[in-house]
């Protein structure tokens, strides 16, 4: 079977790209870490109450970006995955790539779990931060110590079955994005497995729905030097600079982390892929840069694909599978993220973790990573509830809340470097099995 190369609705992304989008963003990140000060404690200029009212106002960009991904993210995976699986042309292909890249996946994420571990453990940044300061400039008076979550292996069965959504349109209401990347997974694998007369009609459907949830990301990718700029200006206004330098040592921490695993992939990318480094980060350049702008995995989405396919001379039938799943559970940066978040928080209110709890929080935040959607924000929300398995309270989640946009862009970046990455070694393991069989 000959897999054709499927061309995407991204006219406008293409030329946003070639207008230097990321300079826009990087500039508007600038003009609202300026009007941010200016509104800011530190000057004083405005009132706080006229200050907040014209960031609420600034935000409106950013609201409305964040609604349209949020709004458009739930078909454009389902549609991605389907697509991608079907796209490997056979069962006997997809028993190939599929278990190698989920076995490759879990095998990067936990990497970068001990990456972090090791890291917070080392440098300890909760412990030479001033805990009363950070409560202060936040408004957030002494909690209650809440009481650890025992590790219980009765769970485990339960939580094994309930990954299989019983009730899929529910999961798709709710935003389940775990119980709906399995649903996709097996209507993909069942799709492939019967005559291609019958699964035709859906899959065109399907292409129909992830062609129309492009284009609207292309419309909403216009609205991303704005959204920066009301972001930053809001969250500078009211934290200061201050708040920022306290919360210094967390930020490089997690900073020091992504970066090492920036260094593992140009060792996969050297030694795995066999590929240049400089040329290769070169031609990620445009998707990184846009994931650092956007922090949504799914907003870089078809440039990622675009750029492997077209750049990279990957084959469609690695990229459409990788990305689009790798898009959704292939988190390595948030994984990190979040586990150096939990121990710094441990370290902040002085909560000892035990080697038990360390183990279920790593395995927590491995499947909270894995099922984490892949929109702007939504780390600090999935990071409220490995807090709880960690004993800490739950509210201390605020204290991250102004360095969390800083930090999200990162980890995207991270996030897409990994996907990108992951084409590159499958794709030169494809290459290298038809060589043999030709």
């Amino acid at each position: 079977m000959v897999i054709k190369s499927f061309k995407y609705p991204i006219p406008q992304i293409t030329y946003l790209v070639k207008k230097r989008l990321w300079a826009q963003v990087l500039f508007a990140l600038f003009l609202g870490l300026v009007v941010g000060i200016i509104l800011g404690p530190e000057i004083g200029l405005v009132e706080k109450e006229t200050a907040e009212v014209i960031t609420d106002w600034l935000s409106i960009p950013a609201n409305l970006f964040l609604k349209i991904i949020q709004m458009i993210i739930i078909p454009l995976i389902f549609a991605s995955i389907i697509r991608g699986i079907t796209s490997s042309g056979s069962m006997e292909q997809l028993q190939k790539l599929g278990l190698g890249v989920s076995v490759y996946f879990v095998a990067t994420t936990i990497i970068a779990l001990t990456i972090g571990i090791l890291l917070v453990s080392t440098i300890e940044p909760g412990n030479f931060i001033d805990s009363s300061l950070i409560r202060e400039s936040f408004g957030i008076e002494d909690v209650e110590p809440v009481e650890k979550a025992e590790f219980s292996i009765q769970d485990i069965p339960q939580s094994i079955v309930g990954l299989i959504p019983s009730n899929p349109l529910a999961s798709f209401m709710s935003g389940e994005m775990l119980s709906i990347i399995i649903f996709a997974l097996i209507v993909g694998v069942s799709m492939i497995s019967i005559p291609k007369q019958s699964s035709l009609p859906i899959l065109d459907l399907l292409e129909s729905i992830q062609k129309i949830t492009l284009k609207v990301v292309s419309w909403a990718m216009r609205l991303a030097p704005f959204a920066a700029f009301g972001l930053i200006a809001g969250i500078t206004s009211k934290i200061g600079l201050s708040a920022l330098g306290v919360l210094g040592a967390y930020m490089l921490t997690v900073v020091i982390g992504l970066f090492v695993m920036i260094l593992v992939y140009m060792l996969i990318i050297k030694f795995f892929a066999k590929r240049p480094l400089s040329s290769t980060f070169k031609m990620m350049k445009d998707a990184q840069l846009l994931a650092f702008s956007t922090s949504s995995s799914a907003a870089v989405m078809p440039l990622s694909i675009k750029t492997a396919e077209e750049k990279m001379k990957i084959k469609p039938k690695v990229s459409q599978f990788i990305i689009p799943l790798g898009a959704t559970i292939n988190m390595d940066g948030t994984a990190l993220y979040q586990i150096v978040a939990v121990f710094f928080l441990a370290q902040l209110f002085s909560i000892d973790l035990g080697f038990t709890t360390i183990l279920l929080i790593t395995l927590t935040a491995l499947a909270a990573s894995i099922g984490a959607p892949s929109a702007p924000g939504t780390g600090i929300v999935i990071l409220s509830t490995i807090l709880i398995t960690a004993g800490i309270p739950p509210v201390a989640v605020v204290l991250l809340l102004g360095v969390d946009r800083i930090l999200d862009m990162t980890r995207t970046m991270v996030n897409v470097t990994g996907d990108l990455t992951a084409c590159l070694v499958f794709d030169k393991r494809i290459k290298e099995e038809d060589n043999v069989e030709d």
